[in-house]
């Protein structure tokens, strides 16, 4: 692992060794409330062909911007959450189009000028709005449980204030209740994953920097950036997949098809959308095998 500066914050990075053919970097980007580490049963299966490239997201992970990083999952949530209007009137860090920004600030000073990059959930609109900002040196975008692009008010408010809740009160003592992490290897997926990522998620859950949580959720699902979405997807260039959970419940498979359709590459038969069977929201480490076999259908293709 190693730390470089994007506008002022230090990011983790992980980036395997150099392959002795020439081939596009994959750039793989987590979700909200995760980290890097989930793609590694990914890269294990994909690094001896292409070069890997993971890295925490501003606020997320071990990419922290507090400086005190030995007290950062310790010290007060509420004191540091923002009202919801001191976001609105603030210029966010965590927007998807500041995230994308971080992002090909990242591709530039790695010196990376092919890159593919994949998604997960939240992830995925921020390559998405990668792919259009850095357009000069993405090739192609995959997104694996993220769609959208409709925006219902009311499912909306409800999913903005349970997030609100989960960040505002996990108490510092979390990570430390038995048998949380069997809670959380059965939350969100079609069937239990290993333990490890039980454990992991609830790491992850702790660690994320409290404003980063809050804003990056609220930042993304204002009802201005929802609609934006398909615009934005209607107007790239480069190639874009869609791989869905079949069993996904955070993003059921027919919110994947709908931001799809808006590539030039969706037609009658969806060949942009990929469903994996018994499959919930946590493909990279629900179904390994079988994203990595659809990620390499879809690079050997182009």
């Amino acid at each position: 692992m190693a730390f470089i500066d994007i506008l002022g914050a230090n990011h983790a990075y992980e980036l395997t060794p150099p392959l002795a053919s020439p081939s596009p970097v994959l750039v793989f980007i987590h979700g909200w409330l995760l980290s890097r580490n989930y793609w590694q049963p990914l890269i294990d299966r994909l690094a001896p062909d292409y070069r890997c490239l993971t890295y925490d997201l501003r606020g997320f992970g071990e990419s922290q911007p507090l400086r005190d990083k030995t007290q950062k999952s310790f010290e007060s949530l509420d004191s540091k959450l923002p009202t919801n209007e001191a976001i609105a009137s603030s210029s966010s860090s965590y927007t998807l189009a500041a995230y994308a920004q971080d992002l090909n600030i990242l591709l530039q000073q790695l010196g990376i000028d092919q890159a593919w990059l994949i998604g997960h959930s939240l992830g995925g609109s921020i390559a998405l709005w990668g792919a259009s900002i850095a357009s000069d040196r993405v090739r192609g975008v995959i997104c694996v449980n993220a769609g959208g692009g409709i925006y219902i008010k009311e499912e909306f408010e409800r999913f903005r204030a349970v997030g609100q809740q989960l960040v505002k009160q996990r108490p510092r003592w979390l990570r430390y209740l038995p048998l949380l992490d069997l809670l959380l290897m059965r939350s969100q997926v079609a069937r239990p994953v290993a333990r490890r990522w039980g454990r992991q998620r609830l790491i992850d859950f702790v660690t994320a920097n409290p404003e980063a949580a809050l804003r990056a959720l609220l930042d993304s699902t204002t009802e201005a950036e929802v609609i934006r979405l398909p615009q934005l997807v209607s107007k790239l260039t480069q190639p874009v997949y869609f791989i869905a959970g079949a069993n996904d419940r955070v993003m059921e498979p027919k919110y994947v098809h709908h931001l799809a359709s808006f590539h030039s590459s969706f037609q009658d038969c969806s060949e942009n959308v990929i469903e994996i069977p018994e499959c919930g929201h946590m493909t990279m480490v629900e179904q390994p095998e079988a994203l990595g076999t659809q990620i390499r259908k879809i690079l050997l293709s182009h």
